[in-house]
């Protein structure tokens, strides 16, 4: 018989956003004709810009052209796609990255879980917590993060680096130097963000102590304040200890297109067993084409046209319908005498449950008195317990239907 993964046994059964389905549908069976408004998953709702629209369809009319179909790409990505992301998202902001030191994906939640395959299964990890699960979970699956303690909520082998109210959600650097730390700023869930200084610290510190970040940046694009840096390779240093990774989808809405990158710059260095200084680069790319054969040629010539003009206006006519969204319900949330955090930086509005309630009590009360659902913020991490998520990728229309019926939380 067949002699399965046992990190993968150590999983539990249920993954966060499957469970919140599953408490809805059985909500929703026996509540039907009432509208449920669902803000808890991070997807997009937005259709895609035109200019990604012309160019999918310019994609496809090459790909029924014998002439100019596409089969196998590089596996690392097409260069017309890597040159524009050097010189729209790096070279714009004074960032020297090379486009040997970006890798196409299908988005960087599978970069972000894949780039353990490069990593060695002794490796101590760090996150923030709260966190994306896809950060621990990935962990348990490589071996790396010991046994689970359901009275802590916590991984045996995993440093967790709490951010709440007290902290002000600015995370505190390790102490059991860890060899990899997860960043993800502009933060989910939280929606907080780390100014220039801040991060610099962080980079400083990882140059110290031989440490790599693993730099999540998928919702760059939303900062709008000065001092908030959009890449880790702002700070002085950062190439040498650190991977960025960045995504299309909640930037352009590709969450069903698939498309997104990491960028592993050529001055990581890494260490064999035997002692060997390897550079980080090219056992990437060595991972990417033995085990991933580029994502489509149909996705990238649509990635590439946001970097037109007209598809840069799109995008931010994209990210400002959202962020009008996030400050509707700030708005609301602060007139139902809630206090949140996010929706400045963020598509993400982080609120502290009223009354002490629990996050899955408070779940429920969302739930079945508002008809709203949001991700209880313990399924984030322990530190995330008394907390909850809200996302505003909703339309303007439900966004303010939500705004209402958040005011019936005043009762509470």
């Amino acid at each position: 018989m067949l002699k399965v993964n046992d990190n993968f046994t150590k999983l539990p059964s249920s993954y966060l956003f499957s469970e919140i389905a599953r408490r809805v549908d059985t909500f929703a069976a026996s509540h039907s004709g009432e509208k449920i408004i669902r803000m808890g998953i991070g997807d997009v709702t937005r259709p895609l810009c035109s200019e990604a629209i012309r160019e999918m369809e310019e994609a496809v009319r090459h790909e029924a052209d014998a002439a100019t179909f596409r089969g196998y790409g590089p596996e690392q990505g097409h260069l017309f796609l890597r040159e524009k992301i050097v010189a729209y998202d790096y070279a714009a902001r004074g960032i020297d990255i090379l486009p040997d030191e970006v890798f196409v994906s299908d988005g960087a939640k599978s970069d972000t879980g894949n780039i353990g395959d490069i990593i060695s299964a002794n490796c101590k990890v760090a996150v923030t917590d709260p966190v994306y699960p896809v950060y621990v979970d990935t962990n348990v699956m490589a071996g790396r993060a010991g046994e689970f303690d359901s009275s802590t909520g916590k991984w045996s082998d995993i440093e967790y680096l709490s951010c709440n109210d007290s902290n002000s959600f600015i995370p505190s650097l390790p102490k059991n130097h860890p060899d990899i730390i997860y960043l993800c700023y502009p933060n989910n869930p939280t929606g907080t963000t780390l100014t220039r200084n801040q991060l610099k610290e962080w980079v400083d510190y990882a140059r110290a102590n031989g440490a790599v970040i693993l730099f999540d940046s998928a919702y760059e694009a939303y900062i709008s304040e000065s001092d908030v840096p959009h890449s880790i390779y702002e700070i002085e240093g950062a190439k040498e200890v650190a991977i960025e990774f960045r995504s299309f989808s909640k930037t352009a809405g590709f969450t069903g297109v698939r498309c997104g990158y990491t960028v592993v710059p050529h001055d990581l260095k890494g260490i064999d067993s035997s002692g060997k200084i390897v550079e980080v680069n090219s056992l990437w790319n060595r991972r990417q084409t033995t085990k991933f054969n580029g994502a489509s040629y149909i996705s990238q010539r649509a990635a590439e046209a946001l970097y037109s003009p007209e598809g840069q206006k799109q995008v931010k006519e994209t990210i400002a319908y959202y962020m009008t969204n996030a400050a509707m319900l700030r708005d609301g949330l602060a007139q139902a005498g809630i206090e949140c955090r996010g929706g400045i930086n963020a598509p993400y509005i982080w609120l502290k449950t009223p009354g002490g309630l629990s996050s899955w009590d408070f779940f429920d009360i969302m739930l079945k008195k508002c008809h709203l659902v949001g991700t209880p913020g313990v399924g984030f991490g322990p530190s995330g317990e008394g907390y909850f998520r809200l996302t505003a990728f909703s339309s303007h229309e439900a966004t303010l239907e939500a705004v209402r019926r958040i005011e019936r939380l005043s009762e509470l």
